[in-house]
């Protein structure tokens, strides 16, 4: 089990507000279709993922819901007027990195020319700092990637959503903290992705394809449990993709992938609903303010809704 510290406190009092976050990538970017889309194919593919994002924004503004927008770089440079959105709408803008490439594959120096340049295009957009990182397909932990969370302090960094606590074959690390701690004294901090302990072992409870898979009761029941037995918040993600049934199929994809992209796409909106009504939520700056510590840089940080 790891040693590292861990961080506790929430700056919001009172009924427990969870953390609600959005991976801003489109369909044809996602580690499932890795195999069978190029990366040098993405220009001439059809980009759905400003409409996908403007109907989560609706969403959000229609249930008072502000979350945090983990944005790729690649997106921002194509869609500027989508970022300045997003910050208009009072939420907090964050970084999803540049290219959506596994952090563990492209190395140290590939990582911090990667987050580099993904918060200079994102802080040009959109006119805020951006403080927040997640990796693409949660590709850090502390034995292929122990210097990530020094390298995203040393490029202007103050935490990291991007890892698991879980058994998968594609991410996670099981014997991670469950809550937020700090990997490396010189690092961010870590605010790993809400699981529920049973079985003797750690269940996801944070969205993604699990939140489409599992029943929704079994999920509402889950982050309960977080919020009223353990009494801490949660974190919850998806991504604007997941809201676009319409999406192209990717029949070259392999059955377990096209089966994890897909599944429950139809009910996704729906579910998000009754999520948002169910639940309070905020910024993942704003939840987790006392773990993050430290100040934010020099910037406007966010525009009133």
């Amino acid at each position: 089990m790891s040693k590292s510290p861990t961080i506790t406190g929430s700056i919001i009092t009172g009924p427990t507000v969870n953390a609600m976050s959005v991976d801003v990538e489109d369909w044809f970017q996602v580690q499932a279709y890795a195999g069978a889309i190029r990366r040098d194919a993405w220009e001439g593919l059809d980009r759905r993922v400003e409409a996908n994002t403007e109907r989560v924004l609706a969403l959000f503004a229609e249930a008072g819901v502000r979350a945090t927008f983990f944005t790729l770089g690649w997106v921002a440079e194509r869609h500027p007027g989508l970022v300045r959105r997003i910050v208009a709408a009072g939420h907090e803008l964050a970084s999803h990195g540049h290219g959506h490439e596994l952090v563990h594959q492209i190395g140290e120096a590939g990582f911090r020319a990667d987050i580099r340049r993904a918060k200079r295009v994102l802080e040009d957009a959109g006119g805020v700092a951006v403080r927040g990182y997640r990796a693409p397909t949660f590709s850090i932990g502390p034995r292929l990637t122990p210097w990530a969370h020094t390298v995203l302090a040393e490029e202007g960094h103050a935490y990291s959503s991007s890892l698991f606590p879980i058994r998968h074959d594609l991410y996670g690390d099981a014997e991670a903290p469950r809550g937020p701690y700090r990997p490396h004294p010189d690092g961010v901090a870590e605010l790993p992705m809400t699981t529920v302990r049973a079985l003797g072992r750690n269940l996801p409870c944070s969205g993604g394809g699990w939140f489409r898979l599992v029943p929704y009761p079994v999920f509402r029941t889950g982050l309960r449990r977080v919020n009223e037995v353990e009494r801490q918040p949660g974190i919850f993600y998806f991504h604007p993709w997941e809201v676009d049934p319409a999406q192209p199929h990717v029949p070259e994809a392999g059955r377990l992938s096209r089966f994890r992209h897909r599944t429950g796409l139809g009910s996704m909106a729906q579910r998000l609903g009754h999520l948002l009504r169910d639940f309070r939520w905020g910024c993942m700056d704003e939840v987790f303010a006392a773990a993050i510590g430290g100040k934010a840089e020099p910037a406007p940080r966010r525009q009133a809704a």
